[in-house]
């Protein structure tokens, strides 16, 4: 069986990868000095990706500050015969868990409060992982990024839902329903994670 020591890198092959159309070029010393252009589309090519750590942190930070306003001012407003009513993330999933609507409830729960965290913790531990060197359970840090990756767009559901009752529920004076302060943030939160998982570069994690 192949050990993971005994397995050639592109990096130790002498290659690099163009990261918009994915196009292996040979990599030379003088390179180091100046970025090669990909042959196919014309862009820079880097070994790594530049200043990927501390744009990376950059986000995930700002993605952590911008979860408190978006978990604690209300992100819907309903006005029912011009008298408005205001509501959090969590009052709305606490509205489905009262109303017995469990699926509803644990998918807003799910989407909007617990996939942001995850992906927030998840980052976070991986940038200290290549911080600290620490390099036990590479397979299930690079498998946890990947997951990372595919599930961001699917924190704007609640944005979605709101988005969507906008259109929908919006009869004037007698009911409407439209964003409050807490959909930005929270839109705020979803976009800076989803930039982190793309600037973030995970041959990082084998490099350290």
């Amino acid at each position: 069986m192949t050990k993971m020591r005994d397995l050639v890198t592109a990096r130790a092959a002498g290659l690099a990868l163009c990261h918009d159309c994915h196009k292996l070029i040979p990599w030379q010393k003088q390179y180091e000095q100046r970025s090669p252009v990909c042959p196919r589309c014309g862009a820079d090519v880097h070994m790594r990706k530049p200043n990927s750590i501390n744009r990376t942190w950059a986000l995930v930070i700002t993605a952590a500050i911008l979860c408190v306003p978006a978990n604690v001012l209300p992100i819907m407003q309903v006005d029912f015969l011009g008298s408005a009513e205001y509501s959090t993330i969590l009052d709305g999933i606490s509205y489905f868990f009262e109303e017995g609507a469990y699926g509803i409830g644990i998918i807003i729960l799910t989407a909007s409060v617990l996939v942001p965290g995850f992906k927030i913790i998840g980052i976070v531990l991986i940038l200290l992982s290549i911080h600290y060197q620490w390099q036990s359970w590479l397979r299930h840090k690079a498998l946890l990024f990947r997951v990372i990756e595919f599930i961001g767009r699917w924190s704007m559901l609640d944005i979605f839902v709101i988005a969507l009752l906008q259109v929908l529920v919006n009869f004037g004076y007698l009911t409407s329903i439209e964003s409050a302060p807490a959909a930005t943030y929270f839109t705020g939160v979803v976009l800076s994670t989803m930039f982190a998982a793309i600037t973030f570069d995970p041959r990082l994690l084998w490099d350290a």
